[in-house]
């Protein structure tokens, strides 16, 4: 029996690859519904275990939509250098190949590509069948985030890549069409580890936190807290010559991974959110990730909402937590990114006190309400992705579609729900429980080069 919690219930590792066709489905699927789910996660072969949750090699696992039928589901292992063992640091460096690629899988420009922060993506067929790592022809110097932003109005994917060594920050433009079209060192940045950033309508949004690069971490992720690093908010303008005049502003200590959104108010403020955690919660949640005997129970504890308010003007931040409800993987109509957001979507989990649970969470920023859709006892739902109705006019006016993983009866379906008031529109009954995973994404079958694969 197996002491890391990332290899237990919820995340135990799924042993094989399988494809199953003509899923059950209970309800009926809305017709728009005509793609791929594709989810990204941790999930060591056989017989490895990793040092830390996030060194697992990574699984997609996807569901095929069309025409209100679940035509089928497989999962996939990424096929890098490092699911056969190869390390990340050799002689010559580190192999920027040799990646778990297991934290998120995105489309951009046709192509699917599987993400880890620290290397380069890998590209995948619409089969989620491995084609190799990918560099943006050559223009990707070297890791990238897995977290881009695709500004909804130019279709530009905005990336960046970071190390705990100089150059600490690089940021990208790709175009729509997936070609690098600027690359710029962004100055004054620091060793603080940066796992997702914002865009908004004239500004790319970095966010250093309290974790920083910690050369004794021994787990392989090698990052901890240090009440010496700032945190801090870098806002860089937008377009060629922008990196030389960002400016960071110092915030309370804390550590935030996921951002929800930027933009910017009718004042020119930039108000940024994103669940965060405070010291303990840190440390409860990384000795979670290690197997430490001294852990949360859930891998999220204590990660609450948090709101910054950037007078550029003024120079100053104003800054206040939202919600008192323990929650991840923020989502949004990602038809508002940059932009001013009304909704927004996350997973709630049981608190440091064990209060609360299992849910999916919608947000009104404009009353303040809260509203839930209970899991329900030993079932966690993934990060619940939006994806608009046909010819939508709200911006809730879609749909979250989330799979749950159920230990009670060792099963899995996806859940279509109704954006609006996270209601049940239909159910898909998948053929194994899929092991609790990371991020991911809905592609359209228009979004994929050459069509559809079946």
């Amino acid at each position: 029996m197996t002491s890391k919690p990332y290899l237990t219930g919820h995340f135990e590792p799924a042993v094989d690859e399988i494809s199953a066709t003509a899923l059950s489905v209970d309800g009926t699927l809305p017709p728009e519904l005509t793609g791929r789910l594709v989810r990204n996660g941790h999930n060591p072969k056989p017989g490895v275990t990793p040092t830390h949750w996030f060194k697992g090699s990574g699984m997609v696992h996807g569901i095929r939509l069309r025409d209100g039928r679940a035509e089928w589901y497989r999962n996939r292992w990424v096929r890098t250098p490092a699911l056969d063992g190869a390390p990340y640091m050799t002689e010559n460096g580190p192999d920027l190949t040799a990646s778990t690629a297991g934290t998120h899988i995105v489309e951009h420009a046709g192509r699917l590509l599987a993400l880890c922060e620290a290397n380069f993506p890998f590209a995948l067929t619409p089969d989620l069948d491995t084609v190799g790592a990918y560099d943006f022809d050559g223009k990707l110097r070297g890791a990238m985030t897995a977290h881009p932003k695709t500004d909804p109005v130019t279709g530009e994917l905005h990336f960046f890549g970071s190390s705990p060594f100089p150059p600490y920050l690089l940021h990208y433009v790709a175009d729509a069409h997936g070609q690098v079209t600027h690359s710029a060192e962004v100055p004054g940045a620091t060793a603080s580890l940066k796992h997702d950033f914002a865009l908004t309508q004239h500004h790319v949004v970095f966010v250093e936190g309290t974790v920083t690069f910690d050369a004794n971490e021994h787990s392989g992720i090698p990052y901890g807290w240090d009440d010496h690093q700032p945190a801090r908010i870098g806002v860089m303008p937008r377009g060629r010559g922008g990196a030389a005049r960002i400016r960071w502003f110092p915030v309370e200590p804390g550590s935030a991974l996921h951002v929800v959104n930027a933009y910017e108010d009718a004042r020119g403020r930039v108000v940024l959110e994103a669940p965060t955690v405070d010291r303990e919660g840190f440390r409860l949640s990384w000795n979670w990730w290690v197997g430490a005997p001294d852990r949360g129970a859930e891998p999220v504890v204590r990660s609450l909402t948090r709101r910054w308010v950037v007078d550029l003007a003024a120079g100053a931040v104003s800054e206040e937590t939202v919600d008192d409800l323990a929650v991840e993987f923020p989502t949004l109509n990602d038809a508002f990114v940059g932009t001013e957001n009304r909704y927004q979507y996350a997973v709630s989990f049981p608190d440091a006190g064990g209060r609360g649970g299992y849910g999916v969470v919608k947000y009104d920023r404009a009353t303040g309400a809260r509203l839930i859709h209970e899991a329900g006892d030993a079932r966690l739902p993934s990060e619940a992705v939006f994806v608009p109705a046909a010819g939508a006019t709200g911006e809730d006016d879609g749909y979250l579609l989330t799979v749950v993983s159920d230990l009670k009866q060792n099963a899995s379906q996806l859940l279509v729900l109704d954006a609006s008031g996270l209601d049940p529109i239909a159910t898909v009954h998948l053929p194994r429980r899929v092991t609790a995973g990371i991020h991911g994404s809905w592609i359209p079958d228009t979004a994929l080069e050459g069509g559809a694969s079946d």
